[in-house]
């Protein structure tokens, strides 16, 4: 009910284009962040409030749950429910990247063909590039990117497209062939963004962020 009562009309609008299904109401980030500093940590609600399939509720969740006392499978279940872009970050920020066996699912994911897990497994895989990428072939992951990213579903190619950039940007040797795979997909080329933004478009967004760009 108290979410019910923090509903935003515009809010609910953006989240239904973006993917929402089901019964939304619209609640903004900020109320979120407030109800889930009252609450603090409670496994139990989280629990509940995913099961109720809102996404504002879904949203919470991420925010109170206890990621460790989640089992891989449990993970697993609720990472396929996402349709919602916003949704699919905030579980990967605040419960997936923060679980013991993220790696295990990273590399379970990044064969799935379901796209919120696939977006799952790349958005892991990012994080390792970035953090950790001892281990990483990254030739085969620009093959993947380059034959895969044009046709994959959107959820997925958000991640992939990013990991695409963090390679070109994190990697000197790899900048090149990043640009150009960002060139002949094409993808988020004529993404609007506000201005001060850079843009998602992976050549754009290398060159602006790589170190001696």
């Amino acid at each position: 009910a108290r979410l019910e009562s923090l509903g935003n009309e515009s809010v609910r609008e953006r989240a239904y284009r973006s993917g929402a299904t089901g019964v939304h109401f619209g609640v903004k980030n900020g109320d979120l962040r407030l109800i889930a500093k009252e609450v603090k940590s409670d496994h139990s609600l989280g629990l509940e409030l995913w099961a109720t399939g809102n996404a504002d509720a879904m949203m919470l969740s991420t925010l109170v749950l206890q990621p460790k006392k989640l089992a891989v499978a449990e993970v697993d279940r609720m990472v396929r429910a996402v349709t919602y872009q916003q949704l699919a970050d905030w579980l990967m920020t605040h419960v997936v990247r923060l679980h013991p066996e993220k790696e295990a699912m990273r590399l379970k994911w990044m064969t799935d063909s379901q796209p919120a897990a696939a977006r799952a497994g790349w958005s892991l895989t990012t994080e390792r590039v970035s953090k950790n990428p001892a281990g990483l072939d990254l030739v085969t992951l620009l093959d993947r990117i380059e034959n895969e990213m044009g046709s994959a579903d959107p959820l997925a190619q958000w991640t992939m497209n990013y990991c695409l950039a963090t390679i070109g940007i994190e990697f000197a040797e790899h900048r090149e062939r990043a640009v150009e795979i960002g060139h002949k997909i094409g993808a988020f080329r004529d993404y609007p963004v506000s201005k001060g933004c850079t843009s998602p478009f992976a050549p754009i967004w290398i060159a602006k962020m790589a170190p001696e760009a």
